[in-house]
């Protein structure tokens, strides 16, 4: 069985299909990438994932065990964590302390979690802004706090939502470099991103959505090939 798996989910938001019969396999150790225009279901996706929305209908699996229908903080237990499209940092708070918070999951005492956030804000390259409030962080920052905080929680597989928009292209190539250093690391992960250079750069399979449903699966290189990818980016004429 794949490491992680969805079969045939769905989800309606009243007569809505905002995803539509939507079947992958990630395997253990890969970036797995998901792309589609604005509106197609990435999120939404996700947020079925992690158990923020029920499904409508179908099955995930995550290591043999099926999680659908499991509660988010049972779901993150299990070694789910994921990102924000838009990164909510507790911002009256320091950097440390944000980090802190999520590894409680994993630890039961104030000293583990404290060692725990400073080794995870290490890895994000964060040591330099630790003591610092997250509301004063610039952008790039605050994306890397937000996969910081996931990555306390001690993911086996990381579901990253748009964590390159916003970033200049020095930033975008020091955003690719942190997620290759967390595959490094063992961590699996699932993308969703509308920068090309950062989906394609990284990720061995992509899946391509539009409409809630999908339309192409492969390489990145047979993916951006792809008739049906390029009309649901550019529209028919463009393609």
């Amino acid at each position: 069985m794949a490491f992680f798996e969805t079969k045939e989910i769905r989800k309606f938001f009243g007569g809505l299909a905002a995803v539509d019969s939507v079947s992958f396999k990630v395997e253990q150790g890969e970036i797995y990438g998901l792309i589609g225009p604005n509106g197609s279901g990435k999120t939404t996706i996700f947020n079925l994932i992690n158990g923020y929305y029920p499904l409508t209908e179908g099955e995930i699996y995550f290591q043999g065990k099926r999680i659908s229908g499991l509660k988010t903080h049972q779901i993150c237990r299990l070694g789910i964590g994921r990102t924000f499209q838009v990164v909510k940092p507790l911002k009256r708070m320091t950097v440390l302390d944000n980090v802190i918070a999520s590894a409680f999951l994993r630890t039961s005492t104030k000293a583990d979690a404290v060692q725990l956030a400073e080794e995870t804000i290490a890895f994000a390259g964060l040591t330099q802004v630790k003591d610092k409030l997250a509301k004063s962080l610039p952008i790039a920052s605050r994306k890397r706090l937000e996969i910081a905080r996931a990555l306390a929680t001690k993911p086996k597989l990381l579901l990253l939502d748009e964590t390159a928009a916003g970033l200049n292209p020095s930033e975008l190539d020091e955003a690719i470099a942190l997620i290759k250093k967390i595959r490094e690391s063992g961590i699996t992960i699932i993308i969703v991103e509308h920068i090309m250079k950062v989906i394609m750069t990284i990720s061995e399979r992509i899946l391509a959505i539009n409409h809630g449903m999908p339309i192409a699966e492969g390489t990145p290189a047979e993916v951006a090939s792809n008739h049906e990818v390029i009309a649901a980016y550019l529209g028919e004429e463009g393609a």
